[in-house]
């Protein structure tokens, strides 16, 4: 018997739950592209995009994902050749590391230790020891989908001024976005991207790219660019092809409507502190089951954790038996640890990740919870006892 039957949940980060609302406006006939309601209805897009972002500059859209989201970023940021920063606090911060140098840009990895954020201060050094300023832009995850790490942002963007270097400051948001604060002109970004399947609830296939003035102006001679991932027409265009270079991802488009519409519905502070309450009432039943056994959070520090998706370790075998049974038992799918051990090293079967970000509530994080408790018991995983009623008294408590 399994008792899996019945609607599957995905507690992965990304792609995310995607809400009714958001299928439902998709689920339409194509539309003319020419002229009309579409272009209506697309020009309603900017302005809640950049708000999202807490920005008051230029937002283009790519049909992609978060790595189309890197390749825009590089290809309009540097010139073959040009020096990159990169700040490395999971497999996200390697992944846009090598994206780079697929094109030729020479990415210079500032590693942190596993499981912790940008020392602020290496930053400024690092800076600091680039007198004749090769490095053009500082490359840095918010929140790193591997390895969950939370980076302080504001912080990176105070050690690049504190080195008197001129290098821009490029976020990867795509983990975060919708879901941790985020505040692009506030904290001094330069270059933020983001993609559709988290915490904008819209299906993978959308990748974005917010950028300043300043960002504008100082790549404008970057010789990366090929007509596809040029972002000046998608800024500046006055065609309406010129905004997705061809033809746009329609249905796409009316999916992120509907998203857009139901984050201001709900207001962005409450979706932030949404989202703040679901992760702390995931951090405390693994603090409970943490109390014996095996069991640990990947982030040791809640302030350096993200509260989209949380990492746990569990020791190998462990991670793999417990993901596969409440698949397979239960209908939850959990997150692979990603980056946390080589695919051929038997640690890597130690790590589960578990997503809240997006379309969840009390209920779908307290089930999930039920669920991994009713595998721990299944599996005769060591484990301490209370986390069902910590998780509880901190939804009771919001």
């Amino acid at each position: 018997m399994s008792l899996a039957n019945g609607r599957p949940y995905l507690a992965i980060p990304g792609p995310s739950v995607m809400p009714e609302r958001v299928l439902a406006a998709m689920h339409r006939a194509a539309p003319n592209i020419y002229a009309g309601p579409l272009h209506d209805m697309v020009a309603t897009l900017w302005p809640d995009l950049r708000a999202l972002a807490r920005t008051r500059h230029h937002v283009a859209i790519y049909i992609g994902n978060g790595h189309a989201a890197w390749e825009a970023a590089n290809s309009n940021l540097f010139s073959r050749g040009d020096k990159a920063l990169v700040l490395v606090t999971g497999q996200f911060g390697i992944g846009w590391a090598s994206a780079a140098r697929g094109l030729g840009i020479e990415a210079q990895q500032l590693v942190f230790p596993k499981q912790t954020p940008v020392d602020a201060m290496r930053v400024t050094m690092a800076l600091a020891a680039d007198p004749d300023h090769r490095i053009k832009a500082v490359l840095v995850t918010h929140v790193d989908t591997g390895s969950t790490v939370r980076n302080d942002i504001a912080a990176v963007r105070a050690a690049i001024d504190a080195a008197g270097h001129p290098a821009l400051l490029a976020v990867d948001a795509i983990a975060s976005l919708g879901c941790d604060r985020f505040e692009m002109d506030g904290w001094g970004v330069d270059v933020m991207i983001a993609a559709s399947q988290k915490g904008l609830m819209v299906p993978p296939g959308l990748a974005f790219v917010w950028l300043s003035e300043k960002a504008l102006a100082a790549c404008a001679k970057s010789d990366l660019r090929t007509p596809y991932w040029d972002w000046t027409p998608r800024v500046q265009g006055t065609e309406f092809w010129q905004l997705f270079c061809g033809t746009a991802p329609t249905h796409h488009l009316f999916g992120l409507r509907e998203a857009l519409d139901m984050i201001a519905e709900e207001g962005l502070e409450a979706i932030w502190a949404r989202h703040a309450t679901l992760a702390r009432a995931v951090w405390a039943a693994f603090d409970a089951w943490s109390a014996e056994g095996p069991i640990r959070l990947t982030v040791a520090d809640p302030d350096h954790r993200g509260h989209s998706v949380t990492g746990a370790q569990l020791g190998a075998p462990y991670g793999s038996e417990l993901r596969h049974w409440c698949e397979t038992t239960a209908g939850l799918t959990l997150g692979i640890g990603l980056g946390m051990a080589p695919p051929d090293d038997p640690a890597w079967h130690g790590f589960i990740r578990v997503a809240h970000m997006g379309h969840v509530n009390a209920h779908m994080v307290l089930g999930t919870l039920s669920t991994i408790e009713a595998g721990l018991r299944a599996l005769h995983i060591p484990r301490g006892a209370g986390a069902l009623e910590a998780a509880a008294a901190v939804v009771a408590g919001a």
